[in-house]
């Protein structure tokens, strides 16, 4: 009998050959995507966070006599403004603004999207007709012309602008809900729960949202990239929060008539901030997806 056994250590595949495996690889590459966007994005954001206590000048009221300074110059590490007002503090007080309407909105879309593509996926019949028939309606309108009529008729204000985007982005993470809860439905632990004689939508509140609660949320997170371009995007046009409070689009469209004269920090910087956070949720959210794809792959 010892003959015919087989050792383990003879079997087993060297750790070599495991960390060339495409599995490795793959787990590598999504641990690099998220310490990477990690990093893009706290660079953005903890400033972002902290420019209430930072000494900062004050970002609304500038000193005339300091216009449009470069960067690097005594007491303005970025440069100034036309009117005078530091850039790095506008940048990050702006950052605020757009990041608090940004973190809303996909608070509000995912809240919808989720109730919303839970109750069309477990419900089916005609409140699966009426939710699919809202989001093609809400997916074939243009976007950003939308959102200006919208803001146009109620005005540029925080809560508009907040309640505007959300309601653009509930479409994503309502089709991943229904489709996710589609498959789940038809698990033995829900028809288990069926048995004992739980309600619908105890089962929905209870036992499916959390199973896929992990994957929606990632969606979600994604959104936030989409979130803050649309915002920069409304005060860009001048529909986004009014001046003379700062957000990034705003700032951006401030200097771009002064960009071709040379005061080339107005739109780079800002810019610079916007596509560093884009990236960072982009890569972060790539990489958790990729885990939580791995991790239900293993438990499934």
């Amino acid at each position: 009998m010892s003959d015919l056994a087989v050792s383990p250590t003879r079997t087993a595949v060297p750790p070599k050959v495991l960390r060339r495996s495409a599995a490795a690889r793959k787990a590598r590459y999504s641990t690099i995507k998220m310490w990477v966007g990690a990093l893009c994005t706290g660079v953005v954001v903890v400033p972002v966070a902290l420019a209430r206590v930072l000494p900062l000048p004050d970002p609304v009221h500038g000193v005339l006599r300091e216009t449009s300074l470069p960067p690097l110059s005594p007491g303005h590490l970025l440069g100034t403004d036309p009117n005078g007002r530091d850039l790095l503090s506008r940048i990050l007080h702006g950052g605020q603004t757009s990041l608090l309407i940004g973190l809303l909105a996909i608070l509000l879309s995912g809240l919808i999207g989720i109730v919303a593509g839970a109750a069309a996926g477990y419900f089916g019949g005609w409140v699966d007709t009426v939710i699919s028939r809202l989001l093609e309606a809400q997916m074939s309108l243009p976007l950003l012309l939308m959102l200006l009529l919208v803001v146009a008729l109620f005005g540029p204000s925080i809560l508009v602008i907040t309640l505007v985007i959300a309601v653009a982005q509930w479409p994503e993470p309502a089709r991943l809900t229904r489709a996710l809860v589609l498959v789940e439905r038809e698990k033995p632990y829900v028809a288990a729960a069926r048995v004992l004689g739980l309600g619908r939508l105890r089962i929905i509140a209870r036992h499916i949202i959390p199973n896929i609660l992990s994957q929606t949320l990632v969606v979600v997170l994604l959104l936030l990239a989409q979130a803050v371009l649309l915002e920069s995007a409304l005060s860009f046009l001048g529909a986004g929060v009014q001046r003379p409070y700062p957000t990034w689009g705003g700032i951006i469209s401030d200097g771009r008539e002064l960009f071709v004269t040379g005061a080339w920090w107005l739109v780079t910087i800002p810019g610079v901030a916007i596509a560093l956070l884009v990236l960072g949720v982009n890569l972060l959210g790539d990489g958790l997806r990729d885990r939580v794809r791995r991790a239900k792959a293993v438990t499934s």
